[in-house]
């Protein structure tokens, strides 16, 4: 039986573009359709794939998908949940578009709609078990897979606010489908974020000590800084709480799971500290490559 749009993607089909022609798309016969013939299937869970050709190299696996699901239930990260929300709230009305990059379970984004009642929501990712779970997340958030270090399957200048939370950075297309005025909201961590299980968990990723650096020179062609948000506490975790945030990063895939499942080398408080930015688009911006380093999967870290 075909597959209809899902009532969250509808309404972004006026903004989404057929990757291989940039064409506009329109729904047929359970899938979405440019008019060169373009085919891209809705799952039936409800997200559209539109990636094409050489598939991507990052995104949770379904261990990894499940483990972030679990951990962000738990709500020790809802600090910077708010703080995202706050920071989109301020920078759009409530009949505006959201595009998080690298979404995950739609989190983040699900948080930021909470707080604009009439907005819309859209979330990019690689993973398609991380898909499934986004599309629950809330009734206004919307899916597509997509490598975001490709230029996005979206029109120019369609978006109000891009959230780009413990994801990659594509710097040049954040600034080509974002709105004159629009926001960027970039969420980092800082290199006290998790030092507990760095410092005893042997083969988590650490947090580039020359990660501020390499952040300002990608973005400072297309954006300016409006502000920044410190957000940082002690949270504790129970041993399951432990394992699932170590298991939601691509740390876990070099990691010996029988040592993490006793629990001993896992602490039983982390230190959660990360900066959160606002950039206001530049009216005109060079079109620089992206920064080296920046074409980086999710940070091992952060979460």
């Amino acid at each position: 039986m075909p597959v209809s749009p899902s009532p969250a993607l509808e309404p972004f089909l006026d903004l989404l573009r057929c990757p291989m022609c940039h064409a506009g798309l329109h729904p047929d016969q359970g899938a979405l359709r440019c008019r060169v013939g373009h085919t891209y299937d809705i799952a039936r869970h409800g997200y559209v794939s539109l990636l094409t050709g050489t598939r991507a190299t990052s995104g949770d696996d379904a261990d990894m998908a499940r483990a972030r699901d679990r951990f962000l239930a738990t709500g020790r990260y809802e600090r910077i949940r708010q703080t995202v929300a706050r920071l989109a709230a301020d920078a759009v009305s409530e009949g505006g578009t959201l595009l998080d990059v690298g979404c995950g379970t739609g989190y983040y984004l699900a948080g930021a709609l909470d707080q604009l009642p009439g907005a819309r929501g859209l979330g990019l990712d690689a993973s398609v078990r991380a898909l499934r779970m986004a599309i629950r997340s809330h009734a206004r958030a919307a899916a597509v897979t997509w490598d975001v270090f490709r230029p996005f399957p979206l029109a120019d200048g369609v978006v109000d606010v891009v959230l780009d939370v413990f994801a990659p950075r594509n710097p040049s297309e954040f600034h080509r489908v974002l709105r004159p005025g629009g926001r960027l909201i970039v969420v980092r961590p800082t290199a006290r974020h998790l030092t507990e299980l760095r410092s005893r968990v042997p083969g988590m990723v650490a947090v580039d000590p020359a990660k501020e650096r390499r952040l300002r020179q990608a973005l400072a062609p297309y954006f300016e800084i409006d502000c920044t948000q410190l957000v940082e506490y002690v949270t504790d975790l129970t041993r399951e709480e432990a394992v699932d945030l170590v298991g939601m990063t691509p740390s876990a895939r070099h990691l010996d799971q029988a040592a993490l499942g006793d629990g001993r080398l896992l602490p039983g408080q982390v230190t959660v500290s990360v900066l959160a930015t606002a950039y206001r688009a530049r009216r005109a911006a060079a079109r620089t490559p992206v920064g080296p380093g920046e074409s980086r999967p999710r940070n091992g870290v952060s979460g």
